[in-house]
């Protein structure tokens, strides 16, 4: 989540509209009620470039803001930027640096400090309220809902082309309207993203989605509750949208509605999705179709999703405990491995498939055990056989966790008829998925047991997901 801006410095050379004859009082007494102070930075001396700002904000405002001096030479910009911040006592991320000017712009980012670019497409007095705009993208939101101008803004960004989507999105809608005539089984699924906050409009997509196609369903349609910590801006908001919107036309998923809200709830970024999807009704999975005697395969790895998620959201304390730059860069890249769907509608074509089980909340260790009780068999499983990457090994040791236990989107669990495993496990490896051997269906009744090498073992067990220590 983006952090409320201290100041905003608006580069004297870098903003044509500063020397425009349209001052915007406007925008002076939006940063003045968010307690934003307003900065110039310039090579000009002080006088001169605070005329320049008096142009866009007008006297009153112009001639009171905070005056940096730039240096003549480029290379020493970043650093005394950095020392702008420091004088401020103001962490270089809450500095927002205004300007059109690459060099300028450049050197604020290697500073730590944001930077807006003026619309270029504005001329004349359309510079100053477009600037405005873009500096509101970056203040914090009141508490409560989303509000209108900034929906309705937001969802004109989106397309909507699913022609069995009825009533779109927009505001004053507060339902949607789907035409499911033709589909003989409607799939249903809600989860809410809580753990991750960097990409979580993908989790959102992916996670959901996943389920869905446990059901050899096709996801089609996300309904999303969005829920947003106090201090959050415009621009965090338009990021999680653009994110479940472009991830959403990855999948084939149509965003049909949801609620958007600023609120004390929560102290991190929640998305709450709900997902439906379709199937014929003879190609339904149902996992109380398993049997004893069936095959038990898992795709990828355990943790693949709690992987992605340390990596990210616990980056400085994995860096501090020797994980290098390189290692951290690959587990963040195990993001690209959540999907299951390929997966899926693989195994969904082959024939023997009697059930499919995404591995999520709990790890593996929880998913097997689900897997159990939803298809009431017993579950024989070879610990020493289920495949943990390098990555989530050592991530898992330097923080203490159990990769067993640990989140993971990634994995899809599978049972098949033993004359159709050789099939199914050729098509998967086919179409450039993992997929291992790990167990088999017993008799009915549900539970696991557990072997290694040969030998029975206690089956692990995780009252809460071993990421959810570290969130506590």
């Amino acid at each position: 989540m983006t952090v409320p801006p201290d100041t905003v410095w608006f580069h004297a050379e870098g903003i044509p509209s500063l020397q425009g004859p349209a001052p915007s009082p406007g925008l002076a007494a939006l940063l003045r009620d968010h307690g934003v102070r307003i900065g110039i930075a310039s090579r000009l001396g002080g006088p001169a470039a605070r005329r320049r700002l008096t142009a866009l904000l007008g006297p009153s405002d112009g001639t009171r803001a905070a005056y940096l001096a730039l240096p003549p030479a480029a290379g020493e910009l970043a650093a005394a930027l950095r020392t702008a911040a420091r004088k401020r006592k103001a962490a270089a991320g809450r500095m927002i640096a205004v300007s059109a000017e690459p060099s300028f712009l450049a050197a604020a980012s290697r500073a730590g400090w944001r930077t807006l670019v003026p619309d270029p497409g504005e001329k004349g007095p359309g510079d100053a309220r477009s600037l405005m705009r873009r500096i509101r993208m970056e203040l914090p939101l009141a508490a409560g809902k989303l509000p209108n101008a900034w929906l309705a803004e937001f969802l004109r960004e989106f397309r909507f082309e699913d022609p069995s989507l009825l009533i779109n999105p927009g505001v004053g809608e507060d339902i949607a309207a789907v035409d499911v005539r033709g589909e003989e089984v409607l799939i249903l699924k809600s989860d809410p993203i809580t753990f991750a906050t960097d990409a979580i409009g993908q989790y959102a997509v992916l996670v959901n989605a996943n389920d869905i196609a446990t059901a050899g369903a096709d996801p089609r349609w996300l309904l999303a509750t969005l829920l947003f910590p106090p201090g959050t801006t415009p621009a965090d908001i338009r990021g999680v949208l653009a994110d479940l919107s472009s991830f959403c036309r990855r999948w084939g998923v149509t965003l049909c509605g949801g609620h958007t809200e600023i609120t004390d709830a929560v102290s991190r970024p929640v998305v709450c999705g709900m997902m439906a999807g379709r199937v014929r009704r003879r190609k339904l999975i149902d996992k109380r179709r398993m049997r004893a005697g069936d095959v038990l395969f898992m795709t990828k790895a355990a943790g693949i999703e709690g992987t992605a998620i340390l990596a990210r959201e616990f980056a400085a304390r994995l860096k501090r405990r020797g994980l290098s730059a390189a290692a951290l860069a690959r587990a963040r890249g195990f993001l690209a491995h959540i999907p299951i769907l390929p997966e899926a509608r693989a195994a969904a074509a082959c024939p023997g498939v009697s059930a499919m089980h995404d591995v999520t909340e709990g790890g593996v260790a929880t998913a097997v055990a689900e897997l159990a009780a939803a298809g009431g068999c017993a579950l024989e499983v070879d610990l020493a056989r289920i495949p943990v990457r390098p990555e989530t090994r050592r991530l898992c040791r330097l923080l203490g966790l159990d990769p067993l236990g640990l989140i993971g989107s990634g994995s899809l669990l599978i049972a098949c008829r033993p004359r159709h495993a050789p099939r199914l496990e050729r098509t998967i490896r086919e179409a450039g998925i993992e997929i291992t051997r790990i167990g088999e269906v017993g008799r009915k009744g549900g539970g696991v047991r557990g072997m290694r090498h040969g030998r029975p073992v206690s089956w692990p067990r995780f009252e809460v997901d071993e990421i959810a220590r570290l969130f506590a």
